[in-house]
């Protein structure tokens, strides 16, 4: 049987592999000027994810080999608050993809995420006060502040990634089938993490290797997925939600088109 150690660094290669292809595909396709977030944040991934391949091998490093070492935990400490922006500002993006005819939503909702964000943050940060004293969770003070900061943070985003979701069930809005498929891999991605982080947080940082497997395995599929999925083609074949009756339709349509225009004149004063 493989151990956890190697099965990390198979799915590290295979997201690597998937992550580059996909920053390729994006680039020939001409993709990464309509996605450009999603495509800077793809580019990072392969130096971020191939560092930390290179760091879980490495023997003989001060404080422990490979994730015991003091400097895999650096390069995690400084290197995290960085994606986690990108995660948020990602959200965004794909909110502004799914809302692209309607500004009015997506400015509301915009503002609406942010502050969200930061109170969710705050609050989860605060939570952890109580835990400080001479045994904590986690190896650090430090490392434990930014697991909350980042549980926060991955509530809120959590929360309007099921809103688009629910946006797209709900309302017959047409919209390109890149723009179907990559909102749905991405929640598949980011909720699979804020899952493995809520399991991290409730069992402890002795089953980070076991997490360590789920997480990569989870982005190692999504990277693949984004690569074979998204195309030149996607861009032009529209999909609708769910199918209605005509008058039906219409009448939610314009509902829609009423509340987006109150909303813009409303941002404008």
């Amino acid at each position: 049987m493989l151990s956890a150690a190697l099965l990390v660094s198979i799915f590290q290669v295979v997201a690597i592999l998937g992550t580059a292809l996909t920053v390729l595909k994006l680039l020939t396709s001409g993709l990464s000027r309509r996605y450009r977030i999603f495509f800077a944040y793809f580019v990072l991934r392969i130096p971020y994810m191939t560092g930390f391949l290179i760091l879980t091998n490495l023997k003989g490093l001060h404080g422990g080999d490979g994730v015991r070492s003091d400097l895999y935990f650096y390069v995690y400490i400084f290197s995290e608050p960085i994606f986690l922006l990108l995660y948020i500002l990602v959200v965004v993006e794909l909110y502004s993809l799914v809302l692209e005819r309607y500004k009015g939503l997506y400015t509301l909702g915009r503002w609406a995420m942010y502050g969200a964000v930061l109170i969710s943050g705050t609050i989860s940060v605060l939570t952890l006060l109580p835990k400080l004293g001479p045994s904590l969770p986690e190896p650090s003070r430090l490392l434990m502040y930014e697991v909350g900061a980042e549980r926060g943070v991955d509530l809120a985003l959590v929360i309007f990634i099921l809103l688009i979701v629910w946006f797209l069930t709900k309302y017959p809005v047409p919209l390109s089938r890149n723009v179907v498929v990559h909102t749905v891999i991405y929640s598949v991605f980011f909720l699979s993490d804020a899952l493995v982080l809520l399991w991290r947080t409730l069992l402890g940082y002795h089953v980070t290797f076991s997490i360590n497997v789920v997480a990569t395995a989870i982005s190692s599929t999504c990277a693949i997925a984004w690569w074979l999925l998204l195309s030149a083609k996607g861009e032009e074949v529209q999909v609708r939600g769910p199918q209605l009756r005509p008058d039906s339709e219409e009448r939610i349509l314009q509902q829609l088109d009423l509340l987006n225009a109150t909303l813009l004149k409303v941002s404008r004063k």
